[in-house]
């Protein structure tokens, strides 16, 4: 059985028969129905087999959400939107994870509210280091298509060391960036890891790396989705799942980028 990096792709283990546990037209593993009005399946439609084409639909307008909102919030100057929109952001986010909702109100409202905090922050970031936000969002949309032509080939591929591998990497990088914040937050940067030097452009890049990894775990879990028959209402879960580690990917690219500028 294979798991994700990302949290939004955890215990979605793969069915039998054809099936995808908890998803798939036969129900769970204890052979009940799958909640339908819970995941947001709510036609028969939804109840079809997932295609790539679905969940390429689903991810750009989701990304496509974030953008235009973000956009928005920068054009206008309303920063002080940025923490309300994170917080909402991330309830939305634990409301679809724990209820593994692929209902498409809920992932766009994540993507939305995002939007807006990442548009925020890219404005202030934009205002001090002119057409920083462009260059973060081209860099973020380069490595998503990089990866993503490394999953295909086969360059790399997703086995279960790789993801325990991952899961270790992921684990020192949560605890990575929890240093880098307190000490920024509290002692001054007395680290020197946010400070804008060679120690805090290493952290961002081995941050980045653990992310874009990430996204190979991403897309597996993805694929594994269409081969085992979710159904096709999944495909906004799925793409919510990828949306949360572009979202990482961004801030981080943002940040290692206005190191070069100071």
């Amino acid at each position: 059985m294979r798991t994700s990096s990302n949290p939004a792709f955890r215990n979605l283990p793969g069915g039998q028969g054809g099936g995808y546990a908890g998803f798939g037209p036969q129900g769970d593993a204890t052979g009940r129905a799958p909640d339908t009005a819970a995941r947001g399946d709510r036609s028969g439609v939804d109840q079809r087999p997932l295609t790539v084409d679905d969940v390429v639909i689903k991810t750009s307008i989701t990304a496509g959400t974030a953008l235009v909102t973000g956009v928005l919030t920068a054009l206008t100057g309303q920063y002080w939107l940025v923490l309300p929109a994170f917080i909402i952001g991330l309830v939305l986010s634990l409301v679809v994870i724990f209820r593994q909702s692929s209902n498409p109100a809920l992932v766009l409202g994540y993507s939305a509210a995002m939007g807006v905090a990442l548009g925020g922050i890219s404005g202030v970031f934009n205002s001090i280091y002119p057409g920083i936000a462009v260059q973060a969002v081209i860099g973020t949309a380069g490595v998503f298509l990089g990866m993503l032509v490394v999953y295909k080939t086969g360059a790399v591929r997703v086995t279960p060391r790789f993801q325990r591998w991952m899961m270790g990497a992921l684990i020192g990088v949560l605890v990575l960036v929890l240093v880098r914040f307190v000490s920024q937050a509290f002692f001054g940067d007395a680290l020197g890891m946010g400070s804008g030097g060679f120690l805090s452009i290493v952290i961002s890049l081995v941050i980045i790396g653990v992310a874009a990894f990430s996204l190979l775990l991403d897309f597996d879990m993805a694929d594994r989705a269409v081969r085992e028959g979710a159904p096709a209402g999944f495909a906004w879960y799925v793409a919510f799942g990828l949306m949360t580690t572009l979202v990482w990917l961004y801030i981080e690219i943002l940040r290692l980028l206005s190191y070069f500028r100071e």
